[in-house]
């Protein structure tokens, strides 16, 4: 099972929780039939993911087989074999768009939205399709096709739940997903001795580090204009979030800026492996939820 869960790649639905943002900063968290059509989404969503990662694993596997980290990987072992991967891949994709259909069949969600919703997830297989034959070895491109995943996330969440999104959180989503990218690439560009990514070659560290600057700046003051600007929400304790984001943000670039950090600089891993991380980002939680939520609790 643990070997079906690793190529799965089930450490990185984390990044699939973006969907639920929506919900949760328009204060319908507790609106159970909200709820459910956005975990249900939320499911579809990580059978894509996984089916993509699935696709790239067996587009990459001579060249994985000699990697000194990627031959590890179930197909690169054969440990799973090709064929069988092709099957569990089907079974995703299949699965991804047949949860979608289903809550238009229960009267979940209109056949527009349905449709929608079903298009986000057709572009973001044929986005990673391209990323992965072709965008990859392309510089900047590569960076923008990969933050444009975070972006189709949110929007994903926003659709579903037929909740708009304001603009200043859409701009922090990109800001913040360049910064995760740009710094990605900075960590394999650090760490890769083996120069397996050709892209590498077109980047340089000063250049990241120039525009990873950029995008932090950019993502902090985006975030305060949201706080300041969000109609939902009628407190001025919103702002004092910005405190639990700067420290957050601060830590994570400490540590894909430590040249111990074994992990290339890749957002799941640098995350799930810090424990301060961690807790800052529950305790940012359980903040926003007292300040989004917290009126509901008294009454």
């Amino acid at each position: 099972m643990k070997i079906y869960l690793k190529l799965l790649r089930v450490n990185h639905y984390i990044k699939n929780l973006l969907i639920f943002l929506p919900l949760i900063f328009n204060g319908s968290l507790f609106n159970v039939k909200l709820l459910m059509i956005t975990f249900i989404s939320f499911l579809s969503f990580c059978f894509m993911a996984s089916a993509i990662y699935i696709f790239n694993d067996l587009l990459d596997y001579e060249k994985d087989r000699v990697h000194p980290k990627k031959k590890l990987r179930p197909i690169a072992s054969n440990k799973i074999s090709k064929k069988r991967a092709i099957i569990i891949l089907t079974i995703l994709f299949v699965l991804a768009i047949s949860l979608q259909y289903s809550l238009y069949l229960f009267n979940k969600i209109t056949i527009e939205t349905c449709l929608l919703s079903i298009s986000i997830l057709s572009i973001y297989l044929i986005i990673n399709i391209f990323y992965s034959l072709l965008g990859k070895h392309i510089p900047i491109i590569d960076v923008i096709l990969l933050s444009i995943g975070f972006i189709l996330r949110i929007l994903f969440g926003g659709i579903v739940t037929s909740i708009e999104i304001s603009n200043w959180l859409y701009l922090t989503i990109i800001s913040f997903s360049l910064y995760l990218v740009l710094g990605k690439r900075k960590g394999e560009l650090e760490k890769n001795k083996d120069n397996s990514r050709k892209v590498l070659h077109y980047y340089n560290i000063p250049y990241l580090e120039k525009f990873m600057n950029i995008f932090l700046s950019l993502t902090l003051v985006f975030y305060s204009l949201w706080c300041t600007s969000n109609t939902n929400i009628n407190t001025s304790l919103l702002i004092y979030s910005i405190f639990f984001i700067i420290f957050i943000v601060m830590k994570y670039s400490l540590n894909i800026e430590n040249s111990d950090n074994e992990y290339m600089g890749d957002p799941v891993e640098v995350v799930l492996h810090d424990k301060i991380l961690i807790l800052s980002i529950i305790l940012y939680a359980v903040y926003m939820g007292i300040v989004l939520y917290g009126h509901n609790m008294i009454s």
